[in-house]
């Protein structure tokens, strides 16, 4: 079955057959790991069964709607495209200011290099135990990959298009939105992507430091205390689902806004 599936994405590519295939592997990678650990007996306490897990789910959805509401609505999605908007302004500054490269990329490092467990307990001093100082660790969390991918992109266009533009007597703003910009895309994205995860995983982590008594890093942190371990893989399902929802759909607007790109061409 995983053969004909990969076979069919490879023959007849589309969103169908890109959405088709890892559904298959992910049904079959669940079997194997039930039948796994119902035939060894793999006590709950290190790894329950998908069934389990499932159960687990349809018992607590209300709590877990109430935790992804406040985590992933509340936190992710605002820090996620505060974050996003503000690298990719920063990024056109620093482009059309030198000095700003020279003087804010180091500090812009400097901080992407600081550990989240540094900076969670901070935020919450700053902003409080809500969902606005998970936010914040989110905006830290995705800013810098933002302003180097737009950097990076904005330096992308080859000398051919910027002769090309310079004949036309293009202004850098005309240069800028009609050619800098759209060979920028396919790094914007690739910064989209990966701040796709990495919001999530800051917003989690987090909720660890202080948090009212709801969020997804919350729950998990107190089941594991409680040791309910099903509830824990109950929300890291959650988590792994919303994480690859966003990260498909970031994909999905790719696919539509750089179809001119070498990696979208068919052969």
């Amino acid at each position: 079955m995983l053969e004909r599936a990969s076979m069919l994405s490879i023959e007849h590519p589309g969103v169908a057959t890109l959405i088709a295939a890892p559904l298959i592997f992910g049904v079959w990678l669940l079997y194997v790991w039930q039948m796994l650990v119902t035939g060894f007996e793999v006590p709950g306490v290190l790894l329950p069964a998908p069934s389990v897990i499932w159960s687990a789910i349809l018992a607590a959805r209300e709590t877990l709607a109430a935790d992804f509401v406040q985590t992933f609505i509340k936190a992710v999605i605002p820090g996620f495209f505060i974050g996003c908007s503000a690298g990719f302004v920063t990024g056109l500054l620093v482009d059309r200011v030198p000095f700003l490269q020279r003087g804010l990329l180091p500090l812009g490092n400097l901080v992407s290099a600081l550990p989240i467990v540094a900076v969670a307990p901070i935020m919450v001093m700053w902003f409080g135990f809500d969902w606005q100082s998970k936010a914040a660790v989110v905006v830290i969390m995705t800013f810098f990959p933002m302003l180097v991918n737009t950097i990076a992109g904005l330096d992308a266009l080859g000398r051919m298009e910027r002769d090309l533009m310079a004949t036309y007597a293009a202004s850098y703003g005309q240069t800028l939105s009609m050619a800098r910009i759209p060979a920028a895309l396919p790094f914007v994205f690739n910064a989209l992507k990966i701040n796709s995860t990495l919001a999530l995983i800051g917003a989690i982590v987090a909720e660890f430091f202080g948090t009212p008594i709801v969020g997804m890093g919350f729950r998990i942190s107190t089941e594991v205390g409680r040791m309910n371990i099903s509830m824990v893989w109950a929300m890291i399902a959650v988590a792994a689902v919303a994480g690859s929802a966003s990260y498909g759909l970031i994909v999905l607007a790719e696919r539509r806004f750089t179809f001119w790109h070498a990696s979208f061409r068919k052969p």
